[in-house]
């Protein structure tokens, strides 16, 4: 059992400030500084791009959860309407707008953005509610419903079908399970391999839900334990049973979930690297990308270098230009800077 002892859990994304719901968080000087900087940076004929993406860019989602509540104090404007009068709808002034926003809440603008117009944004959804700690979704589902008066899951299943629904709708239930040597035992995982192969390659029709269930609800040091059993008894990994048993988005849903309780920083270095792949930039993506994994970039940072030869900061460079490559470069050489 060595080889799992130092597994990590489901990482959170939000900082520990939010969990606690304080509307009148300590914010320190440094906080008001950055405030007067953005509203100097605003006022008068035209806006100083510059100065307000070194005033923005150097901020944390610790930050700006409070940034967006003491702008508000100082200045009664919201910080959301004055980046988009400031700087429209565009690549630069949408990144702005979710930055005005505390960490939970960007994730609820950036969830509204993949369901708006015709058709839904599939991986942005699914990327942004797949493989989230417990506490992380209870407040997200919390916050969303605060903010929109909507329900989450019930959009999530009106913007959603097939396999995908089912992964999306069983990660919403925020149900994984919490890590117990006395149960997530050595026997247990043998079991939960063996009920996976039997739902899926061991028996004529598949049976998708009961392996979404296991990779759901499954904590990461768990599923580690599964994937070694199930490789070693059937010959191949629980990623590629998922390939075999899924298709489309439902398939690319499941993968992301497993894939970020079996190796997190590797899969968002995939993810950030997909966002740039092919005929054109999905700048969307990539924007959600590097703000709300700003925090875990040190790790992704070296993991996207392993994997591709390449910096996520050279990345940025080939696929973006002018202030909105600048404001992303910022975002990631606050937390990971360029050697």
């Amino acid at each position: 059992m060595n080889a799992y002892s130092e597994d990590p859990a489901t990482i959170g994304l939000y900082p520990e400030e939010l969990y606690e719901e304080d509307l009148t968080p300590d914010m320190g000087e440094e906080i008001e500084e950055v405030c007067n900087e953005i509203r100097s940076a605003c006022k008068g004929w035209g806006t100083n791009e510059k100065r307000l993406i070194e005033a923005i860019g150097s901020t944390t989602g610790e930050d700006r959860m409070k940034i967006a509540i003491k702008y508000q104090d100082m200045f009664e404007k919201d910080l959301i309407d004055v980046m988009e009068g400031e700087c429209g709808d565009g690549n630069l002034g949408l990144a702005l707008q979710f930055l005005a926003r505390s960490p939970v809440a960007a994730e609820c603008a950036m969830i509204k953005k993949a369901c708006d117009g015709l058709g839904t944004n599939e991986k942005l959804l699914y990327t942004i509610l797949s493989g989230r700690s417990n506490e992380d979704m209870e407040l997200l589902k919390k916050t969303f419903y605060k903010l929109y008066t909507e329900d989450l899951t019930s959009l999530v299943v009106s913007e959603s079908g097939g396999s995908l629904k089912k992964v999306v709708v069983a990660s919403l239930q925020a149900a994984e399970e919490e890590w117990d040597p006395d149960y997530h035992t050595e026997e247990k995982a043998a079991e939960d391999s063996e009920t996976i192969y039997e739902a899926g390659q061991g028996r004529f029709g598949s049976d998708p839900e009961e392996l979404i269930k296991t990779i759901v609800m499954s904590p990461p040091k768990h599923l580690k334990m599964v994937n070694f059993q199930y490789a070693d008894k059937y010959g191949y990994t629980l990623l590629k049973a998922l390939e075999e048993e899924l298709g489309g988005d439902g398939e690319s849903a499941a993968l992301f979930t497993l894939s970020m309780k079996l190796k997190p920083y590797e899969t968002l270095a995939k993810l950030i690297k997909s966002a740039c792949a092919g005929f054109g930039t999905d700048e969307l993506l990539l924007t959600c990308c590097i703000i709300r994994y700003q925090d875990l970039l040190p790790h992704v940072c070296i993991a996207h270098e392993d994997l591709f030869e390449k910096s996520v900061q050279q990345r940025v460079k080939d696929e973006c230009r002018g202030d909105y490559e600048r404001l992303l470069l910022a975002l990631v050489n606050k937390v990971s800077p360029e050697e």
